[in-house]
């Protein structure tokens, strides 16, 4: 990646290996890393100021989380899926993600409604102002409570886990000014079934809010191996 292409870049606070995990994940999610793209050690701590070792352990994170892998004589690479792949993980996040909707009470409690709102106002503002590393944060946010009111933990952290899973499949779509409004359309929309308590178009919409990045993934796959 050039140098200075960072996207409103955090800086990882001191050295800690998973400050610079989780910019990097982000580098992915927003396709400032491309699947298939090396992460050379050498680039990293120059970038990050930080120690070899560091580096290592920031790496070994992003492979535990399934968002690089390594390969023999090249190194570590941004993760890219086949088309099986992509389709079977999303599958998996749609049968995870209804269930969640089917658990969750409605109409949704005030002060959960309130919460999420308040997260929306964050996220809206990231989008007005073009922060996409806020956008992705806020987003983050807003599911991550959202999917926690299910009430079951072990089912909102399988979520999480599979949304992360796909962070190299998401590349670059967050990064589109039509699919961020489109984004913004929707959670208003969940959010305004969670308070009118109509749990059929809650799963329906929580199922339609995962198809256009996965589509985007395997159009971009497709045009690149036509």
């Amino acid at each position: 990646m050039p140098t200075g292409v960072h996207a409103n870049e955090r800086r990882p606070s001191g050295d800690g290996a998973s400050a610079i995990a989780a910019t990097l994940e982000e580098d992915i999610v927003l396709g400032l890393l491309a699947p298939k793209v090396r992460l050379v050690e050498d680039e990293l701590m120059e970038r990050f100021e930080a120690k070899r070792h560091v580096v290592r352990e920031a790496l070994n994170q992003l492979e535990s989380a399934g968002l690089v892998e390594r390969k023999r004589n090249i190194g570590a690479l941004v993760k890219a899926f086949s088309k099986a792949e992509v389709v079977h993980l999303y599958e998996m996040r749609e049968l995870l993600e209804a269930e969640s909707m089917r658990k969750i009470p409605l109409p949704l409690n005030k002060d959960a409604l309130q919460q999420l709102h308040r997260i929306q106002a964050g996220h809206d503002a990231a989008i007005q102002n073009q922060e996409p590393r806020n956008i992705f944060r806020t987003n983050q946010e807003f599911h991550r409570l959202l999917f926690a009111q299910c009430g079951n933990a072990f089912l909102s952290q399988s979520i999480e886990d599979f949304a992360r899973k796909t962070h190299a499949i998401r590349f670059g779509a967050l990064m589109s000014r039509e699919r961020q409004l489109q984004s913004q359309k929707e959670h208003h929309e969940l959010l305004a079934v969670l308070a009118e308590g109509d749990r059929e178009r809650l799963i329906n919409l929580t199922i339609a809010h995962l198809v256009p990045p996965r589509d985007h993934y395997l159009k971009a796959q497709e045009m690149l191996f036509a």
